[in-house]
């Protein structure tokens, strides 16, 4: 991301003009002249006066014009330096406080907590809400399963915890009988009660490295089977959900351009992208804005993504956020974000 110290260069009298600018182009979507500006500001300024101080922004990389004698815009520059030192965000006061917590129903499962929240984002700001679907949260192992299935299929059924029950189906490269599978579930059992999954599939990955010639049957099925089995699906890392994302045809500078809506539909579609980005911000320490072309990928550019992680019993589980155009209301949309992950959390808390 940028560098997020303010500009020195900018005087008080610039910032001002800057950030009037800024919440000007935000409002109504509009290059912003120094007439309007000098209605505007509330600063005893001539025109020629805002328009010297402005060509000074232009020169600095703050503002841009997209036409000549068109008014000016902020560049990803300008709205980096106006959310990092212009911008106040008020305590959350959103109205229905209340009602929203109720939409995020902790009797509801984990799948529709999120789409809960990702249409809960969407609907209060108007733009794209998307969620990152909870992580899988590590656990002590209680006791394991196999059953075979049909098709080189073996179900995995883990008991962690106290009463957390999840089912795997393996994928394998032949069939195993009811017999091999008792073996590999009572060996596993035998040894490997009540240690943390992930410590279990460490040793069975290491037992592999180290003793792979030596390896008897027995064991290279304990390996295969238990190291598939106690590994995070990807289907469950790769995923998210997203709504609202016809929100952003509102905005003129993304519908206009046919192909650049085009390639952020494919981006929602491919989710590739989303997710590397969000993915970068599960170690956040709460709100992270990437702005215009901060994101690294070119599909986002003329867009912003404000996200938050969301966690439960002290462990981030997710990411949540929204997209929209670099001119959306960042005073509104920031708290709407922080109050949507403390809300999940709090959801998802309740169900542990």
């Amino acid at each position: 991301m940028a560098d997020k110290r303010p500009g020195s260069q900018l005087d008080e009298r610039a910032q001002h003009l800057l950030k009037v600018m800024v919440q000007r182009h935000i409002r109504d979507g509009q290059p912003v002249g120094s007439r309007t500006l000098t209605r505007e500001s509330g600063l005893d300024l001539s025109p020629a006066t805002i328009r010297n101080v402005m060509a000074d922004l232009e020169d600095l990389g703050y503002v841009r014009s997209p036409h000549t004698s068109a008014g000016r815009v902020p560049t990803d520059k300008g709205y980096r330096f106006f959310v990092d030192a212009l911008l106040k965000i008020e305590p959350t006061r959103l109205a229905g406080a209340e009602d929203l917590a109720l939409s995020l129903d902790a009797e509801g499962e984990p799948e529709a907590l999120i789409d809960s929240a990702s249409s809960l984002l969407s609907g209060l700001t108007q733009l794209a809400g998307v969620v990152t679907l909870p992580r899988r949260r590590g656990g002590l192992l209680r006791h394991v399963e196999f059953l075979p299935l049909s098709e080189q299929r073996v179900l995995a059924i883990l008991v962690l915890n106290e009463h957390e029950v999840q089912n795997r189906v393996l994928r394998l490269e032949r069939d195993y009988s009811q017999s091999e599978l008792q073996h590999v579930a009572n060996f596993l059992n035998a040894h490997f009660v009540g240690q943390p999954v992930e410590a279990v599939r460490e040793q069975l990955l290491r037992s592999l490295e180290r003793d792979r010639a030596r390896m008897d049957e027995l064991m290279g099925l304990v390996v295969d089977l238990g190291g598939r089995a106690f590994s995070e699906p990807k289907d469950q890392d790769d995923r998210y959900v997203v709504a609202g994302q016809t929100n952003l045809m509102s905005f003129e500078e993304l519908s206009a351009n046919v192909d650049k809506l085009r390639g952020l539909f494919n981006a929602f579609s491919e989710k590739r992208d989303i997710l590397h980005l969000l993915e970068q911000c599960l170690a956040a320490d709460g709100i992270q804005i990437f702005i215009g072309e901060e994101s690294g990928y070119e599909v986002f550019d003329g867009c912003s993504l404000v996200t938050s992680p969301y966690s439960a019993e002290g462990q981030v589980l997710g990411v949540l956020g929204v997209i929209g155009p670099t001119r959306m209301e960042y005073d509104r949309v920031i708290p709407i974000v922080d109050l949507t992950a403390k809300l999940l959390g709090a959801a998802l808390n309740k169900q542990h």
